[in-house]
């Protein structure tokens, strides 16, 4: 690796709790000096003399002034998150206290940590690897269910061991094939092309599978995303309201009302849906709502999902078959659910059952059959390969060596075929080793690790 951690020497210091008033803070030190430069301010017992992973009562002082009366929690090195000295001091959570601490500790010798320093210094003393890393950030950002056990599968190294055992088991035969070039007058074969063969197809199966899930996880990660589609007045913006419990969307019986797409987020089953309510799909010579349904027809598109919604007090047959029609050749999975199924007739009803069975019945306005929308929409999208614990790729980066990955393996299996030299061969192995160890951090530069971090909070 190349990456050298810049001002490793230095303590470094950061507000690791959210802004804002709250009950309490929590100031965060990291470094070869934390537990000294901790000490000069804590008034209590003396830290430079206690055990690690211990909690002491005192005051923080800045002369004769006492700022704050506070906990000091002590991690020392190797066993604290960054590997290194850690002291977490736990004041009240007055602003004013946090910077009047912060000043002080920075005053003796400590400065700020910058975004993302005490995960980077946790990678960089070997704690986890670059994906773990990246993990932790996803953790923080977790905002259901799902999100938060993929974060949590991916910093447990769920993730990395499958990656790990794929270099471990290609590294193997690269040293093969190289020691193979250091005899090449003595035509010694180390490495058994088929053996090879078998193994990379192996390996791609693995990457394939990795790949694939791909989709899930960036649903999982951000969102599904979740287009309500249909005629003026069919009651989307009624729909929006009552999954959201509150009044979005401005509801009137004037058709055209929504002329852009509004857009919330829904909690259903520990998973994020972004649900979207669009402009109605009609022939329009009004130009803004018009925009409204071009808009529409391109959120359709690249939807996730999308709830094919009508009135059953106000359509028939054929024009629901006519728009089904066009939903199937737009190839993004549908569900149709009929909307005011107290105004409709029975006739309708029957008919739909029938040509349409797995039409869903509701009443948006009544907020009847809610629950077994959202259960319809929960089986379109497939978590199972995620609840058993298999590994999910959320992350673009991987997702993006990963292919990598595929390329190279490809071209293992191409050398093989065309039987080319070795030193041709171990190049293609080579890349796919080099890919791979992107993802963990085997291989890295500085300016990938800038960017990862960069994005962490301050205090993390």
């Amino acid at each position: 690796m190349s990456f050298i951690l810049q001002d490793k020497e230095d303590t470094i210091v950061a507000l690791a709790t959210p802004q804002g008033v709250g009950a309490i803070a929590v100031i965060r030190l990291s470094g070869p000096k934390a537990i000294s430069i901790a000490n000069e301010v804590f008034k209590g017992k003396n830290l430079e003399l206690q055990p690690s992973h211990t909690v002491h009562f005192g005051t923080i002082k800045d002369g004769d002034r006492i700022i704050d009366e506070v906990l000091a929690s002590l991690f020392k090195a190797p066993k604290s998150f960054t590997k290194e000295d850690v002291v977490e001091i736990s004041t009240h959570g007055s602003s004013y206290i946090v910077n009047q601490v912060i000043k002080l500790l920075i005053r003796k010798g400590a400065r700020p940590a910058k975004p993302g320093e005490f995960t980077q210094r946790a990678f960089l003393n070997g704690q986890f690897d670059l994906a773990q890393a990246e993990a932790v950030a996803d953790l923080i950002n977790a905002d259901s269910e799902a999100s938060h056990q993929a974060a949590l599968n991916q910093m447990r190294g769920g993730f990395s061991g499958e990656i790990t055992s794929l270099r471990e088991r290609l590294i193997h035969f690269a040293s093969m094939i190289e020691l193979e070039l250091d005899f090449t007058e003595e035509d010694v074969e180390f490495a058994s092309r088929e053996d090879l063969r078998e193994l990379v197809e192996k390996l791609l199966r693995v990457v394939e599978q990795l790949i694939s899930s791909f989709d899930l996880g960036n649903v999982i990660k951000n969102g599904v995303p979740t287009v309500i589609a249909g005629k003026p007045n069919a009651g989307k913006s009624t729909l929006l309201n009552a999954l959201l419990n509150e009044e979005k969307a401005i509801v009137s019986e004037i058709a055209g009302t929504t002329r852009d797409f509004i857009e919330d987020e829904i909690n259903i089953g520990g998973m994020i849906f972004r649900f979207i309510d669009t402009a109605g799909l009609r022939e329009t010579t009004d130009t803004i709502e018009a925009m409204g349904v071009s808009r529409t027809q391109e959120k359709m598109k690249t939807a996730s999902l999308i709830l094919y919604l009508f009135d059953l007090g106000d359509t028939d047959m054929v024009e629901i078959s006519r728009d089904i029609n066009k939903l199937e050749n737009l190839g993004v999975p549908f569900l149709k659910v009929a909307n005011k199924m107290d105004k409709s007739n029975h006739l309708l009803i029957n008919s739909l059952k029938e040509k349409h069975p797995d039409t869903i019945f509701i009443s948006a306005g009544q907020k009847k059959n809610l629950d077994l929308l959202k259960d319809k929409i929960l089986e379109l999208v497939n978590l199972d390969k995620f609840k058993t614990g298999n590994t999910v790729v959320t992350n673009i980066r991987h997702y993006d060596a990963l292919t990598q990955t595929r390329e190279s393996l490809l071209d293992v299996l191409r050398g093989i075929d065309e039987e080319i030299t070795n030193d041709f061969l171990a190049m293609d192995i080579r890349r796919a080793l080099h890919f791979l160890g992107e993802i963990t951090g085997e291989i890295t530069t500085d300016d990938l690790l800038a960017n990862i971090f960069s994005k962490f909070c301050i205090g993390k």
